[in-house]
């Protein structure tokens, strides 16, 4: 599964994880990244992301407040799989 996702300024995911691996790069704009366990780090255009299934993802978020952010995500769904994400409270 292929899709394009628009963020507003400021708008963040929350935390949440895939139940398969999430391959992506990063199209316009820039996204404060990490992974549990790991550092933080801000993802500017043209850079490439890696989220491992079933690991928190505690921000994917625009770090811009007044620009938006757009990124292309690369599912590697196995057959019969339709689930994207799971949001974690």
């Amino acid at each position: 599964e292929i899709r394009e996702i628009r963020f507003g300024p400021g708008q963040e995911t929350g935390l949440h994880r895939h139940p398969c691996p999430v391959f992506g790069y990063i199209a316009k704009g820039s996204i404060f990244f990490q992974i549990d366990g790991e550092t933080s780090k801000t993802l500017r255009e043209g850079d490439a992301f890696f989220e491992p299934p079933h690991r928190k993802i505690l921000h994917f978020d625009n770090a811009s407040q007044t620009e938006p952010a757009t990124f292309i995500a690369f599912y590697l769904l196995d057959a019969g799989e339709d689930e994207l994400i799971e949001m974690l409270t």
